[in-house]
């Protein structure tokens, strides 16, 4: 069975959540930089990552696991670093806050480099590349993934996440190229989202401790994702995300390894999840419109460059997100039916409006 969707203005899909965040305890300003940031991820396409995201969070701030008036504050810094405590907070506030300063610092510095602990979810990791695009840098992001999907390469136990990686570089007429990925072949909300709908995982995202292909989502627990790179050369992925999480998650003195929460499965336990925010400003490095002129040669150079049989195009990073939040602005965000019940949910438990009051399929 696969749902339908339905289509609904970022306006009313942020409004909808910040209404949410303010039931559930969120100061206005928070609620609103919350709501934002969300319906960004909807908006550009990281369907497991926004509203979807809403009655999880909504299930750990009401058991406790998250803080909604949180400290966030400065505790280690260099004229280019800094070290965030989040006060677990919501991520999304704690990430902000991480690449405001970035931004800051790398005005003076050139390269700015901002970690974070105790912070939590704080949804695709481009949201937070990107911020520093508008400021005429270069963004990268790293994280901690909020559970551990990955054992070492060649072993069963579960000891590293999905730990995603996000890198934005700006271009003067082309669209920025902005890379998002998780360490695995698949990001875990992908499984989650296949779950919801009662659809059925490719081959190749996950397999059992046997190592046999698993393609049913409501069976993740008995096995796990595979790494960048698959059976084949997994160790790759695997190197990649345990380096990633060394970066976000033990430099910063947050969760790695043994010590990750998994955040679906426990709503009451502080995850004391790291992040990393670093901000290269190009003026630093040279002329800024070179440096972007030049980005739109080698983008047209790639997207214009001779194809193999049977390929359409050549599509770089953040070609399709840039598509999608074209699309989405025009015609709406996309919300599944199964999704729109959830959310109906939330809203009958908080006492809110719905986001939809009739279902119109688009």
């Amino acid at each position: 069975m696969t749902d339908q969707n339905t289509r609904v203005s970022f306006e009313r899909l942020r409004g909808f959540i910040e209404t949410a965040m303010l039931e559930l305890g969120l100061p206005p300003a928070d609620a609103r930089g919350v709501a934002e940031l969300m319906a960004q991820a909807d908006l550009q396409g990281s369907e497991g990552h926004g509203v979807f995201r809403l009655p999880q969070y909504a299930r750990r701030i009401k058991a406790g696991g998250v803080n909604t008036k949180p400290d966030i504050r400065i505790i280690e810094e260099r004229a280019g670093t800094a070290l965030l405590d989040g006060d677990n907070g919501m991520g999304h506030l704690v990430m902000k806050r991480a690449a405001e300063i970035a931004i800051e610092k790398a005005r003076a510095c050139g390269v700015a480099w901002v970690g974070s602990r105790f912070s939590n979810h704080a949804g695709p990791a481009s949201l937070y590349a990107r911020m520093p695009l508008a400021h005429d840098m270069i963004g990268l992001y790293f994280a901690v993934g909020n559970a551990n999907h990955l054992p070492a390469w060649g072993g069963i136990d579960m000891l590293v996440s999905t730990n995603p990686v996000a890198a934005a570089f700006p271009a003067r007429n082309e669209p920025p190229v902005v890379l998002d990925m998780a360490t695995t072949v698949a990001a875990y909300g992908k499984v989650k989202t296949k779950a919801q709908r009662g659809e059925t995982m490719p081959e190749g995202w996950m397999v059992d401790r046997d190592g046999k292909p698993l393609t049913d989502p409501n069976r993740s627990d008995e096995g796990f994702l595979l790494p960048l790179g698959g059976m084949e050369a997994g160790y790759k992925g695997f190197g990649l995300a345990l380096v990633i999480g060394l970066l976000a998650g033990t430099l910063n003195g947050a969760a790695m390894g043994k010590e990750v929460v998994d955040f679906n499965k426990d709503s009451s336990s502080v995850t004391n999840t790291g992040q990393a925010v670093m901000a290269i400003d190009l003026s630093a490095f040279g002329a800024v419109d070179a440096f972007k002129a030049r980005v739109d040669v080698l983008a047209r150079d790639l997207r214009g460059s001779r194809r193999m049989s049977g390929v359409g195009k050549i599509s770089l990073p953040g070609d399709n997100s840039h598509a999608a939040r074209v699309r989405n602005a025009r015609e709406g965000i996309p919300v599944a039916d199964a999704l729109l019940r959830e959310l109906d949910k939330i809203a009958g438990e908080l006492g809110i409006a719905k986001l939809v009051q009739e279902i119109s399929h688009a």
